[in-house]
């Protein structure tokens, strides 16, 4: 069965070019082992695919390097960093948890402070605040581009343009932004932007990429990191070569096509804030569950993901959300796909509201052999005052990121 496959966020579709790369270099080295592999994939492995990634990134082909993942380049190159009890690191509420591991690594090493940048009441980063807190002490700032479980899209070359001329590092995750959104890392002026080649690149698995900033990679010389499978790589390479010829393909309106879908339909939440272009809508029913919701849409042939809330772990726990769904395009969907989401989750809605009723039904017939209780039809007299229960109020103290 064919399906509207509206996951790229999570894993992009390979593109049947890239799929027969990584497949032939795959059994390469199953035949002949690495050293063989290498030796036939040569400047692909040492120079072309760089070059690519530098083009991509807008920056020399020599400031990127290759990864097993985004959360591994990010790790790494942290640990490159000499911070002192005195330093503060900035993060934001749409830090993933895997970055946010890393980073209260780094606080636990260094004993210094963590601290998180506040969002406006739309969503955005509060930029004003930023401005209004910045100092020397600021020895990191950690942003994700755009986030992964709500698509919000924060303004990264607004970010850097404000930390110009102090002391801080500034580290961009991109990984649910590159190959989606345009992403010109001199531009954005960071010294560290990582980013996965699986997504919207739509590359393969266990790979990932960086560009490190000369002075950040002057603190990491001399450290070696895992490299990725060069089979893998070989199919980045195409992927990347694949990206170049699809990005200028109409999907860009898309996105509103699917946000007009879940506005108009009852029940739907959308947790989407900012103006959009990510590509990436989260939503949530009032009363069924996301992983029912998202089992029933498979079925059918349409395929989202379903988030949790340790995902961001400082983001959406503080809005009460405990699971929610997200849907993504890009330019392998179609309209159609829109339209068949469309159709499939109002026939899944239906169906599980139905199914609920039935369960609550059910719920309220009494079992075999059981009594019911009998129904008063007067209320007893009060005999004495009434007095009302009161509860003490209390002061809860949660432990944030600085802890």
């Amino acid at each position: 069965m064919n399906t509207a496959h509206l996951n790229t966020a999570g894993t992009g579709r390979m593109p049947a070019a890239v799929r027969a790369v990584l497949a032939d270099a795959t059994a390469r080295d199953d035949l002949y082992g690495p050293y063989d592999l290498e030796e036939r994939l040569g400047a692909v492995l040492h120079t072309e695919v760089y070059a690519r990634l530098g083009a991509l990134l807008g920056v020399p082909a020599a400031h990127t390097a290759l990864f097993e993942g985004a959360a591994d380049a990010f790790a790494f190159c942290l640990s490159g960093l000499a911070l002192t009890p005195g330093d503060r690191i900035w993060t934001t509420p749409y830090e993933g948890v895997a970055h946010l591991t890393a980073l209260r690594a780094l606080r636990d090493r260094a004993h210094c402070a963590l601290e998180v940048v506040p969002l406006r009441a739309d969503g955005e980063l509060d930029l004003e605040w930023m401005a209004a807190h910045l100092d020397e002490d600021v020895a990191l700032v950690s942003v994700t581009h755009v986030a992964a479980t709500v698509g919000t899209v924060s303004p990264v070359e607004a970010v850097g343009r404000l930390l110009a001329g102090h002391r801080a590092r500034y580290a961009v995750d991109a990984s649910h932004s590159v190959g989606r959104l345009p992403v010109d890392a001199a531009a954005i002026g960071c010294d560290l932007l990582t980013a996965d080649g699986w997504r919207f690149l739509r590359g393969p698995d266990a790979i990932g990429f960086a560009y490190v900033a000369p002075a950040l990679r002057a603190l990491l010389s001399g450290r070696a990191h895992r490299q990725p499978a060069p089979a893998a790589v070989a199919a980045l390479h195409e992927a990347l070569a694949h990206h170049a010829a699809a990005a200028l393909l109409p999907w860009r309106d898309l996105e509103a096509a699917l946000r007009a879908v879940l506005e108009r339909t009852p029940g739907i939440e959308l947790l989407t804030a900012g103006a959009g272009g990510s590509g990436i809508l989260a939503f949530r029913h009032a009363e069924l569950p996301a992983a029912l919701i998202r089992r029933a849409l498979a079925r059918r042939g349409v395929v989202v993901w379903k988030t949790v809330a340790q995902e961001t772990p400082l983001h959406l726990p503080a809005r009460g959300v405990t699971t929610a769904l997200r849907a993504s395009v890009h330019y392998d969907n179609t309209p159609e796909d829109v339209t068949r989401f469309d159709e499939a989750l109002q026939d899944v809605l239906r169906e599980l509201r139905e199914d609920l009723r039935k369960e609550e039904l059910r719920a309220r017939e009494p079992r075999a052999g059981e009594r019911t209780a009998p129904v008063r039809l007067h209320a007893p007299t009060a005999t004495g005052p009434t007095r009302t229960p009161t509860r003490r109020g209390h002061l809860s103290l949660v432990q944030g990121a600085a802890s």
